[in-house]
């Protein structure tokens, strides 16, 4: 069963190709990320894994968010975007900028790792700017929003501190700071923005598909969360940065429990969902309990050292069950009713009543659906358990094959509802000129 929501205004919506291609592009990067994973798992070396892992977060996650957010905001927010032309002009920029960045890694051209990170860094602050305009439109601010506007923030403040660190391989302008700089970027670009976003946008998205309203209590963690998760992501970055341990300590522990809250909050509402269990939200499960359990640890670990590259994201172990287990099943859940959702409201929804047409959850294959789940959370549990156990290195490798496996069944899904279902696909055209042929 697949809703459509009431509580969104898709009259200000920009045209369906702007999200579409920041959707398709990512569906590409992700394929990418998932190869350099393989490779990472076989032993690829420190810079395969750098390019790895921007590929995946600063590539598919981002570029996404930045899909999402040029497409949502104006719906949620009852704003028309701000400019539609710098919309098109982020996803050049940030595509340009991250392929650049991932090839000067994996060729140690650190000259086209300098260029590309200005390319980078102009895409995310022309769409920081572009849906900071269209937020500030907005007034007053819901939780989801306030969220939004914190993200943007941080996604411009970690690409000057990318810039920099790209910058420091052939000038060496950071000197014995670069080690600092690397984990307040890192830093602001997990924590900051990534998990700012995530966490406002499943306040929005788990409770209107679930159908369900928030409980007092379930409000009360809320604040909580909106008030210390990014109190702590600064007090966490700064306090790497400057080295003072029981600051990046008490920013490590707030940043755990917020997104533990958060964690608690979306597992509740999914606990009493009105509407059946959908793609999207076996994924949301699946990020809410992988959003607990490394809470649980990375906090263990953090209140009693916060800085350091082997407790960059928690405890040793953790970076693939929170890259993956959280990140990457929030957003395939959300690609999973999102992509379906658009193509829908602007194919089919002007001839509802007037002819049969398909229901959201009909636009993909359920049983493509059904394996890419069961093969991402195998892989996922796999390569995230041979990390956590310390287990012999194949075991990571069948996970993480296991993994790429299911993104691309994942990929194939939504491509062929892309191909099949939007308007002006090759495939809707070939079927209108079938039925005009048949006449």
């Amino acid at each position: 069963m697949s809703v459509v929501p009431d509580a969104v205004d898709t009259d200000v919506q920009p045209p369906l190709a702007i999200p579409l291609k920041h959707f398709v592009v990512g569906l590409c990067l992700l394929l990418g990320a998932g190869a350099l994973g393989v490779a990472s798992a076989l032993g690829g070396g420190g810079f395969v894994t750098l390019g790895h892992v921007h590929l995946l977060l600063a590539g598919w996650v981002c570029v996404t968010i930045a899909g999402a957010m040029t497409q949502f905001v104006p719906v949620w927010s009852g704003v028309r975007l701000h400019s539609k032309p710098l919309a098109r002009i982020q996803l050049a920029l940030i595509t340009v900028g991250v392929l650049g960045v991932v090839t000067g890694f994996l060729t140690t051209s650190f000259s086209l790792l300098a260029l590309s990170g200005n390319v980078l860094l102009v895409g995310f602050w022309v769409f920081a700017y572009n849906v900071g305009r269209t937020l500030a439109r907005a007034r007053p601010f819901d939780v989801t929003e306030r969220h939004f506007a914190l993200a943007l923030g941080f996604f411009v403040v970690l690409t000057v501190l990318g810039l920099l660190l790209a910058l420091d391989f052939t000038t060496g302008v950071l000197g014995s700071a670069h080690g600092r700089v690397l984990e307040a970027h890192a830093t602001l670009a997990v924590f900051g923005a990534v998990g700012t976003t995530v966490a406002g946008a499943l306040y929005q998205l788990a409770t209107m598909f679930t159908q369900v309203d928030l409980y007092a209590f379930d409000e009360r963690l809320q604040r909580v969360e909106e008030i210390g998760y990014p109190v702590g992501v600064v007090a966490l970055a700064v306090g790497r940065y400057a080295d003072v341990g029981v600051l990046a300590r008490a920013g490590g522990v707030l940043v755990a429990v917020g997104l533990f809250l958060v964690g608690v909050v979306v597992l509740r509402c999914l606990a009493r969902t009105r509407v059946g269990w959908t793609p999207m939200l076996r994924r949301y499960a699946v990020a809410g309990v992988a959003m607990v359990v490394w809470a649980v640890l990375a906090a263990s670990q953090w209140v009693r050292e916060a800085v350091g590259v082997a407790v960059l994201f928690g405890r040793p172990g953790l970076l693939h069950l929170l890259f993956v287990g959280v990140v990457g099943f929030v957003v395939l859940g959300t690609l999973y009713h999102v992509v379906p959702f658009l193509i829908w409201v602007h194919r089919y929804s002007d001839r509802l009543g007037l002819e049969p047409v398909p229901m959201i959850g009909d636009l993909y294959d359920g049983r493509l659906a059904h394996l890419d789940f069961a093969l991402t959370v195998a892989g996922a549990g796999v390569w995230v358990g041979a990390e956590l156990l310390a287990l012999d290195p194949t075991v990571a490798v069948v996970g993480s094959l296991l993994l790429v496996l299911g993104f691309v069944v994942f990929v194939a899904n939504i491509g062929r509802t892309i191909w099949v279902h939007s308007p002006g696909a090759l495939a809707s055209r070939f079927e209108r000129t079938d039925a005009q042929s048949a006449d």
